[in-house]
């Protein structure tokens, strides 16, 4: 493993690292003011959701890596403390990255990359008419991180305003992750999407006890055929399966097949067991995996 001690990079360096290993990032298009009422708009994936109660998202307007300037963004905040954060999905993609571009002060990125213009409800900067969400946000506090290049600036922005498409909604009023086509930055010039192809639920164990990985059979956490996630999923059920649980799954057809093939064979029934398990968990019965595994 090739191993990087920070103060030996530069901040060039660093930034790729980093960018292209710390992603997907979502992207906020952040509007701001400034005093003379001089709007700009532009994007950012050093940002999320930091906090729901108060509703905090934090994004960093960093100091400009080839010359250590400030952006906009940052002057505006710290003259108007409030901001409207875009959400940016598929459809707004190259205009948001147009909106980058670094326009001389003053000049209206709005209308430069072709964005509409809506007026917000509460806060002076306007919104994004074309984002399927827009958060009105006033500014609660600017943390500095540093003075040199690459040194970001924590708007820490507090949510007071939510707009959603309704476009976006499901038959209950939640946004739909299949409908919302969010995109993220990666490294450099990369970007991915989030498809319906590319989406998958994970079991949270939040009102649950996992047996834990641990408590698995040594042959099970040392299988050559079970992945980290299959061992994952194994160890998010609650207790181990009772020897009659055990003895059922024998009548099993596949089971049974196995185990009358490879009679004096432990090698290759361990295997074909394992390997039986692991189809069980990708079909998600990852209770009666566990059995197979347990004979």
């Amino acid at each position: 493993m090739l191993t990087l001690k920070c103060e030996d990079l530069s901040p060039m360096q660093l930034q790729n690292y980093l960018q292209y290993a710390i992603a997907p990032r979502p992207i906020c298009l952040a509007s701001t003011i400034d005093a003379e009422g001089n709007v700009n708009l532009s994007p950012f994936s050093f940002f999320n959701l930091f906090s729901t109660n108060p509703p905090i998202c934090i994004f960093s307007p960093a100091r400009r890596v080839r010359d250590n300037t400030t952006k906009h963004t940052l002057e505006n905040v710290r003259e108007v403390g409030e901001c409207v954060i875009n959400i940016v999905n598929y459809a707004m993609v190259q205009q948001t990255s147009l909106s980058s571009t670094e326009y001389g002060k003053g000049v209206n990125e709005f209308e430069k990359a072709g964005f509409t213009m809506e007026k917000s409800h509460l806060v002076k900067p306007p919104r994004v008419a074309e984002a399927p969400v827009a958060l009105e946000c006033v500014v609660n506090k600017i943390i500095p991180l540093g003075d040199q290049h690459g040194a970001g600036n924590l708007v820490l922005a507090e949510i007071k305003v939510i707009h959603v498409n309704e476009e976006i909604l499901d038959a209950d009023g939640k946004i739909d992750q299949h409908k919302i086509d969010l995109v993220a930055r990666l490294g450099g010039n990369w970007y991915s999407r989030v498809t319906p192809e590319s989406l998958f639920t994970v079991p949270k164990p939040l009102t649950t006890l996992g047996i834990g990985v641990d408590a698995l059979p040594i042959s099970v956490r040392r299988s050559k055929v079970l992945t980290g996630n299959d061992l994952g999923l194994l160890g998010n059920e609650e207790q181990l399966p009772t020897e009659e649980e055990i003895a059922s799954i024998q009548g099993n057809a596949n089971v049974k097949d196995i185990l009358d093939a490879t009679i004096g064979d432990e090698t290759n029934r361990e295997r074909e067991l394992h390997e039986f398990a692991k189809a069980l968990i990708a079909y998600g019965k990852v209770r009666e995996a566990l059995k197979v595994l347990m004979l």
